[in-house]
Order: C-alpha cells, then sequence, then structure tokens
C-alpha cells in the first residue's frame, strides 16, 4: 500500500489555517476568552475544525444537530450557522461556569434561536430524546470513556446518511503507542475499534488537529 501524508510544521500549519475559512469577530473573541482561561483551553476545537463543521453541515443541508461537550461554544456556533433555515442545535455539557460562555456567545452571533443548552449527564438528556431517527449531524467532544456509550444511544436517532463527528480520536499520538494505557487513551481505542467492527455505519479518520473520526450511517 502506498503511504502518503505530512507531518505538520508549525509554518505548513499557519499556511494551512491562513487558507481556511476565516473566523469573524465573534469567533476571535471567544478564543482569545477560552485562551485567557489557561490550559484548559485546549478543550476548544481549532479553527480549522470549526470551518469543517460548518461545511459539513451545510453540504448535508443539516436541520437537527446534536453536539455532546460544548465548553465554551466554539464548535456549536459554527455548527449553527451550518444549519439549514429552521435548524436546531442541541448541546449538551455539564458544566454551568464554561457554557455560561457560550451563552454570551451565542447570544452575540445571533443564535439563540438555533441553540438549546441542556445541563447534565449527557447520557441523561440522550436518553430522553424522541426515539423517531431525526438527527442529521452529531458532534462528540467529550468525556473520551463515554463516547461508545454517546455514539450507541444516538445511533438509532440518527437519520440513514446521517453523520457522526467524533473529536480527539489520534491523541495527541498516544492511541499509537502500546505504553500508553491511561484511561482516556483505551477508550479512544475501543471507540475506534467498536466502530471499524460496526456494520451500521462507514467511517473515516482523519488528521485533522487532533483526528476526527466520520461516520455516516447506511
Amino acid at each position: 500500500m502506498h503511504e502518503k501524508f505530512l507531518s505538520l510544521t508549525q509554518p505548513v500549519y499557519e499556511y494551512l489555517v491562513a487558507h481556511t475559512m476565516p473566523p469573524d469577530d465573534v469567533l476571535r473573541d471567544l478564543a482569545e476568552e477560552t485562551a485567557a482561561l489557561g490550559p484548559v483551553s485546549i478543550m476548544q476545537v481549532a479553527v480549522e475544525q470549526g470551518a469543517f463543521l460548518t461545511l459539513l453541515a451545510r453540504l448535508m443541508g443539516a436541520r437537527r444537530a446534536v453536539e455532546v461537550g460544548t465548553f465554551t461554544g466554539y464548535s456549536s456556533i459554527c455548527i449553527a450557522r451550518g444549519l439549514a433555515d429552521g435548524g436546531r442545535l442541541l448541546c449538551c455539557d455539564v458544566s454551568e461556569e464554561w457554557t455560561a460562555i457560550a451563552r454570551r456567545y451565542w447570544r452575540r452571533a445571533g443564535l439563540d434561536d438555533r441553540i438549546e443548552l441542556r445541563l447534565g449527564p449527557a447520557l441523561e438528556t440522550l436518553r430522553a430524546l424522541p426515539s423517531a431517527s431525526e438527527i442529521d449531524l452529531v458532534f462528540i467532544d467529550a468525556d473520551k470513556p463515554g463516547y461508545v456509550a454517546y455514539y450507541e444511544e444516538l445511533v438509532p436517532r440518527l437519520r440513514p446518511n446521517g453523520l457522526f463527528v467524533f473529536d480527539n480520536v489520534l491523541w495527541s499520538g498516544s492511541v499509537a503507542d502500546p505504553a500508553a494505557q491511561d484511561d482516556n487513551t483505551r477508550a479512544l481505542r475501543e471507540l475506534t475499534d467498536h466502530m471499524c467492527a460496526d456494520t451500521r455505519e462507514e467511517a473515516v479518520m482523519l488528521a485533522v488537529a487532533d483526528g476526527l473520526l466520520l461516520a455516516r450511517k447506511r
């Protein structure tokens, strides 16, 4: 098999970002405020991920989307902006502190009417959703040991040709290191093994930021 890949250097990454749909003032200000929070800011998606999520939602004509793990709201703004007219995004998170920042920026972006936030354990929120297969797009960027459970709860609710997007599936390369046996790394390996064996969908992993796994429901 012919291998073809590029290890990103800082100049190449800067070139990539410079030629990606740029964030507007809302997203730039949100990124700056989040960065000021310190090391926890690493949980925010990268600029190219946000642009990719907007593009995916638009290409799909998505009207119903779910996000598990909202943090300060960058990815939710990107998804909501890509939804078709009348579209709705349900955000699941457990932190009132971080999502308070998200709410401020949702209002500033004019997206209040498109986004609903439900605070509490995500599995409880997902189990309370209607059982009909009506969801178009799901973005999961939360606690890694919960990924498989979130997927299993949502896959019956995703329409055929609907799409899952999982973040952090490369986990800074730890998933390929046999010596890495922490709970998060093991959970991400479990997810990718689970998806490879699941005949209900077809999946592809992309080396975007910390790794994205896309899975289309058959």
